[in-house]
């Protein structure tokens, strides 16, 4: 049986499923349930479910045509039989996402309700305040790459362990390993290792004097 879910764990995932779906000012953040939080959340899901399968779909049509529409030479076989691995990865992805989205409502009962969505909200909250200077330290750190290219998902993973770094003094350590955690469940093998390194280059950019400033601005807000 996997290891029960801290709650602060079971918080950044709702911040980073509800992220793309949360739409409201900041004042008006706090009256944010936590129904609300999971529904969004879930609705994420659904939509990369749906995505994901449609891919699948499209690559298995590509494999079989390419079966039926020529003659069967070894290229066109071996081109073929990697579209549909492909295809079937991408529909062992969306089975898999579609597995947290049975689990997430449950993830958050078994934790401390109240902690969970207090905490979901001051992620989704710093973000939502410093999304820009958050994206500047995020954008020093990449190499050859933006990160309006980088996948939604990526993106919002990043954001919130830069944020908990910056303005919610979390340790640099823990920040980047639950980073990698959630890119691990979230993303992909490349994606979650180029997300540890884009976070471990803004951990080496960030000076004592940097996170000091950071603290005293998140305290006084």
């Amino acid at each position: 049986m996997p290891p029960r879910k801290q709650p602060r764990s079971i918080a950044r995932e709702l911040a980073l499923l509800s992220l793309s779906q949360i739409k409201t000012s900041s004042d008006k953040l706090e009256e944010q349930d936590l129904d609300s939080l999971v529904l969004a959340a879930i609705r994420t899901l659904t939509t990369e479910i749906q995505d994901t399968l449609e891919t699948a779909a499209a690559e298995v049509k590509r494999g079989s045509d390419r079966l039926l529409g020529t003659e069967t030479r070894a290229n066109n076989l071996n081109s073929a039989k990697a579209m549909v691995q492909d295809a079937l990865e991408l529909t062992q992805t969306a089975i898999n996402r579609l597995g947290v989205a049975v689990e997430l409502p449950e993830f958050v009962q078994i934790a401390n309700s109240y902690e969970v969505r207090e905490y979901a909200l001051e992620i989704i909250g710093a973000v939502n305040r410093q999304r820009q200077e958050i994206e500047q330290k995020i954008e020093e750190s990449m190499v050859a790459w933006q990160i309006s290219r980088l996948p939604q998902i990526d993106r919002n993973i990043l954001t919130i362990a830069v944020a908990e770094i910056l303005f919610l003094e979390i340790p640099l350590k823990v920040a980047i390993n639950e980073a990698v955690e959630l890119a691990k469940r979230y993303s992909d093998e490349e994606g979650h290792r180029f997300i540890n390194g884009v976070l471990r280059r803004v951990s080496d950019r960030l000076n004592k004097s940097d996170r000091s400033r950071y603290s005293s601005v998140a305290s006084s807000e």
